[in-house]
């Protein structure tokens, strides 16, 4: 049976190679590319009001999510904030940006996809946030895990969003906390 644990800065720092090795199951990316993400990972738990949840199956990693307090001077928020103001305005920008919790990975072993994982991980770590919103980046495609955003309440803020130095296209989207599924579950 699959477990959340909530893990702090120092654990989820401690146990960035297993969670690496279910990002890289799930996303597939160049190998040269796992350090620069390892040390992103690591550099966002001194993030303010960092949390992270494992999935867990007999004290393995098969998933994992984290997010934080999004705040001018980080370079997710910055960038989000400058494209969204250009586009929709200073007000919308502040509104979805301004007090913030910025989900900033989840991801699930390719073997325990479809089984419920990702909701239980997003679902649980944006309980009991006190910001008045979620937001995150996803790649602008029509994929499980947008299906999964949209489920939870969640709306394109921004589409075909490109980031600095990047090509892939990008959807920013957004939902006000708590959280509330838009799913008929009776």
């Amino acid at each position: 049976m699959i477990e959340l644990r909530d893990a702090g800065p120092a654990e989820f720092a401690r146990r960035l190679d297993e969670v690496v090795g279910v990002y890289a199951a799930a996303m597939r990316p160049p190998g040269e590319q796992l350090p620069g993400r390892t040390a992103i990972m690591r550099s966002h738990t001194a993030y303010p009001a960092f949390r992270g949840l494992l999935a867990e199956l007999d004290g393995t990693c098969v998933g994992f999510a984290y997010g934080f307090h999004g705040a001018s001077g980080q370079w997710w928020h910055d960038v989000v904030y400058r494209a969204l103001s250009d586009d929709r305005g200073e007000l919308v920008a502040d509104a979805w940006l301004g007090d913030a919790f910025e989900l900033a990975e989840i991801h699930v072993h390719p073997d325990w996809q479809g089984k419920g994982v990702g909701r239980a991980l997003l679902t649980r770590l944006c309980e009991g946030r006190r910001e008045r919103s979620v937001v995150l980046s996803t790649h602008d495609q029509p994929t499980i895990a947008r299906r999964l955003y949209r489920d939870l309440g969640f709306d394109d803020l921004l589409s075909g969003f490109v980031f600095p130095g990047g090509w892939e296209l990008y959807a920013i989207a957004g939902a006000r906390l708590p959280l509330i599924s838009t799913l008929n579950e009776g």
